[in-house]
């Protein structure tokens, strides 16, 4: 097998030492601010079947990019009010290489330091979608 010039975990280690990381009792002390946009980036089958956080934005990890963007045919309105983007996905992976991303793109934005599993284990509010009729 042919060895990879930069692994995974070296991506994601480099992404957190330029991004702000935010802890999961500080974004619960968030939630009710009207100036924040919590933004899930995980698959659409992982929050129907782990709920998600009440208020955030659905955000597929493959479209983040073009969304945010106001000169992609893609662009959602969402991304182009004056507010704090929070960001995450399971375990704080996807989400810090995202916000990375989003950075050199020139949008600011941060993520969930610990991800959603750990957000679940220290009890933060989870919302489950209506079940499909």
């Amino acid at each position: 097998m042919k060895k990879l010039s930069k692994n995974s975990a070296s991506m994601v280690a480099e992404a957190r030492s330029r991004i702000e990381e935010v802890e999961i009792q500080d974004l619960i002390n968030m939630l009710d601010d009207p100036n924040v946009v919590v933004v899930d980036i995980r698959d659409v089958r992982e929050r129907q079947r782990s709920g998600f956080i009440p208020g955030s934005v659905h955000a597929p990890r493959g479209m983040v990019e073009f969304w945010v963007d106001p000169e992609s045919p893609y662009f959602k309105e969402i991304f182009g009010e004056d507010k704090k983007f929070v960001f995450h996905c399971a375990s704080g992976w996807r989400s810090a290489l995202t916000v990375a991303t989003l950075q050199d793109m020139g949008f600011e934005a941060s993520h969930l330091r610990e991800g959603f599993s750990q957000w679940v284990k220290q009890e933060g509010p989870v919302e489950m979608p209506e079940p499909k009729s």
